[in-house]
């Protein structure tokens, strides 16, 4: 696809965006994903991991419905208005998951588009989002419900690569995508965990 032709279709996603009432273009990766591989139902449990500016919280809210939740967690609190089954909670992933996080688990999906704020250096750019990514998962590994699902977005390196071979063993499937809303130029893809085997067992123990 030429240049020129990629910069309209990013200007389509970002004013498509907006005229459906979402802050970011984001939400059409999340959309075709699920689209495709039907994560989202009603009445589900969603976590939403660094979830600023909110176009995917507010998207999971509208397919898990009024008997559903989505919380969402961010070290900013979004300037997007949520319906109630939305709850956003601001704090540092890094630290204690806040108790209603405790108290809201498990999740049916838990969800992660967070991306570092990038240097302009490849391989700084590829450790800080593998860093996000290894975060995201310890939540993921303690929240997620058995069958669960588990998507996050990953910047593409041999490390990366690594990272996501861990997991194989812990779903009964992992899969690979990079959404037709995703900028050419960028090195991010999503990477979805189906169906969360459950925690790992201590073989110390066995």
């Amino acid at each position: 696809m030429a240049i020129k032709d990629r910069a309209r279709l990013d200007d389509h996603y970002s004013r498509k965006a907006r005229q459906e009432g979402f802050p970011a273009r984001s939400v059409y990766k999340l959309e075709e994903i699920d689209q495709k591989y039907k994560l989202l139902r009603p009445g589900q449990n969603v976590l939403d991991l660094g979830c600023a500016p909110g176009s995917w919280s507010l998207y999971a809210a509208g397919k898990v419905g009024s008997k559903g939740r989505v919380i969402g967690i961010d070290l900013e609190l979004p300037d997007t208005a949520f319906p109630p089954q939305v709850t956003i909670l601001q704090g540092d992933l890094l630290e204690n998951p806040v108790e209603l996080v405790h108290s809201a688990a498990p999740f049916d999906l838990v969800l992660s588009d967070m991306a570092p704020k990038t240097m302009g250096r490849r391989e700084v750019d590829q450790a800080r989002s593998l860093d996000l990514c290894r975060m995201a998962w310890a939540w993921a590994e303690t929240m997620l419900a058995p069958s669960g699902h588990f998507l996050f977005k990953l910047f593409q390196s041999q490390d990366g690569d690594d990272f996501v071979r861990t997991l194989k063993p812990r779903f009964s499937q992992i899969v690979r995508l990079k959404p037709k809303a995703t900028r050419s130029q960028s090195l991010e893809i999503f990477v979805l965990g189906m169906k969360y085997c459950g925690p790992q067992k201590d073989e110390s123990t066995m």
